[in-house]
C-alpha cells in the first residue's frame, strides 16, 4: 500500500484526503490512500514512516525543512516545502505552491498585467507568492503586523488605489473564523482590482466579499490547490 498524506496543524477542514480519493478512485488505483496527519510540534514529523509522500500546510512549510535531506533548487530558493518525496532513504523536499499559484492566477488579467502589488503575510505560503511575482515581473511590498516592507496600521487609501492587484496569504478568513480579514481600507478599492485569497475554505472569504462588493475581480486558492496537488502527485510517481 502506497501512503501519501498531509502534515499541519489544525487539518479539520483540508481539501487533500478527498481530492486525492477522488483521484484514487477515477485513476482506480486500489493501492494508495491519503491521511491526515495533523502534527502539534514539528519534531512528531519524524514518527511519521513508510511514506511515499507528503503534503505541507500551515505551519510547517518553513519548518519542516531542518528534517529534509534535499531540496528541490526552486524550494531551496523560496524557502519554503509543501511536497515531500520519500525516495529510497532520502526525504526531498519540493515546492509545487509556485505552479499551482502562477497557473491560476495569470488567467486573471490577460494581456493587461498589473504592475505591482500587495501580499498580506510574510509566511511560508507568502514566499512562494514572492518567488512567483519575481518572476512575472511584478513588483510588491510584503505586508504583515510586525516585519515586512509594511505594516497594516500604516497602509492608507493611496496605497491601494496605486496597486491593482492584492494577494492574501495568511489565514485570516478560513473557516470557521469566517468574519475575520486583513485590515485594509477596502473603501478605496475599485472594478480595476484583483484581490486573490489563498484561502479557499468558505468559498468567499470576507476578503473577497469586500473587493465583490466594490466590483474588483476575486478569486479564491481552490484552482491554486488543485493545481498544486497534481504536481504533487506527478513528483511522488515521475521523481
Amino acid at each position: 500500500m502506497r501512503k501519501y498524506g498531509l502534515i499541519g496543524y489544525p487539518l479539520s477542514h483540508s481539501f487533500s484526503p478527498g481530492y486525492f480519493r477522488n483521484k484514487f478512485d477515477e485513476e482506480q488505483i486500489p493501492d494508495a490512500r491519503y491521511d491526515l496527519y495533523p502534527i502539534d510540534k514539528i519534531e512528531d514529523f519524524e514518527r511519521i514512516k513508510n511514506m511515499s509522500g507528503l503534503n505541507v500546510t500551515i505551519p510547517y512549510k518553513e519548518a519542516v525543512i531542518p528534517f529534509l535531506d534535499e531540496l528541490s533548487p526552486e524550494a531551496r530558493e523560496i524557502g519554503a516545502v509543501n511536497t515531500i518525496c520519500f525516495k529510497e532513504k532520502s526525504k526531498i523536499g519540493y515546492n509545487t505552491d509556485t505552479y499551482g499559484f502562477e497557473h491560476s492566477l495569470v488567467p486573471l488579467w490577460g494581456v493587461d498585467r498589473p504592475e505591482s502589488a500587495l501580499v498580506l503575510g510574510t509566511g511560508g505560503a507568502a514566499k512562494a507568492v514572492w518567488f512567483v511575482l519575481d518572476k512575472l515581473g511584478i513588483k510588491y511590498l510584503k505586508v504583515s503586523r510586525s516585519s515586512g516592507d509594511i505594516q497594516y496600521q500604516d497602509i492608507q487609501p493611496e496605497n491601494l488605489t496605486a496597486t491593482r492587484l492584492i494577494i492574501n496569504t495568511t489565514p485570516l478568513g478560513m473557516s470557521p473564523n469566517i468574519e475575520s480579514c486583513p485590515e485594509l481600507p477596502y473603501d478605496a478599492l475599485t472594478k480595476d482590482h484583483i484581490l486573490y485569497d489563498l484561502v479557499y475554505n468558505p468559498e468567499k472569504t470576507l476578503f473577497l466579499r469586500h473587493g465583490l462588493s466594490r466590483g474588483a475581480t476575486v478569486k479564491n486558492g481552490l484552482e491554486m490547490l488543485r493545481l498544486q496537488a497534481e504536481k504533487s502527485w506527478e513528483i511522488w510517481n515521475l521523481t
